[in-house]
């Protein structure tokens, strides 16, 4: 029974989904094109990422600050206090100086990447025969080769490399918006 009033729903879902096609289509569209234009000027869609980092960590130091009050016990009103005014700090030093804000980020991108690569290819050889053991090493070295290449390259590749991620980020929306656009279209 439960089953049956799941799938209903879900039909339901898709239908409702078909009908807006077009508008999924349109957003699709949109994050392709602005994918291509951040590719375009990487510099300019850097500091337009950071400026949007900073005003989400205002809003999140400023949320913080504000549950704080919420806080029954003085220590834990103090590690609010305190985790909010970092945030806000954060967040007016990248809204106030982008490209320094995009020097730190892109050494701490590099670095988690060089990590997380490493890690992976260390979790690799724990894995078991019959398991994507070649699909994990090949992740692991292509994210520790690019976190070296950033790495390498800063902080002159502060100023790109969240622009191409930003850009290269939106193409993908795009394109999966846009498949998922089509696909309800033809199945209509």
């Amino acid at each position: 029974m439960a089953e049956q009033t799941a799938s209903h729903t879900l039909g339901e879902g898709i239908k409702a989904l078909r009908a807006k096609s077009g508008w999924i289509i349109a957003f699709g569209v949109i994050a392709l094109l602005a994918g291509i234009v951040a590719l375009g000027s990487v510099v300019l869609a850097t500091a337009s990422a950071v400026l949007i980092v900073g005003i989400m960590m205002l809003v999140t130091g400023f949320s913080e600050i504000v549950a704080a009050f919420g806080v029954r016990s003085w220590g834990r009103f103090l590690f609010w206090l305190l985790l909010g005014a970092l945030y806000v700090f954060a967040g007016v030093v990248c809204l106030q100086n982008p490209f320094q804000a995009a020097t730190i980020l892109t050494l701490m991108l590099g670095v988690a990447l060089i990590v997380s690569g490493l890690l992976r290819i260390f979790l690799a050889t724990q894995m078991r025969q019959g398991t994507p053991w070649g699909a994990v090493v090949f992740s692991g070295i292509l994210s520790f080769l690019l976190g070296l290449i950033i790495v390498s390259h800063w902080p002159v590749s502060s100023f790109y490399v969240l622009g191409i991620f930003l850009g290269v980020d939106l193409i993908f929306i795009g394109a999966t918006w846009l498949s998922m656009g089509f696909a309800l279209r033809r199945h209509a």
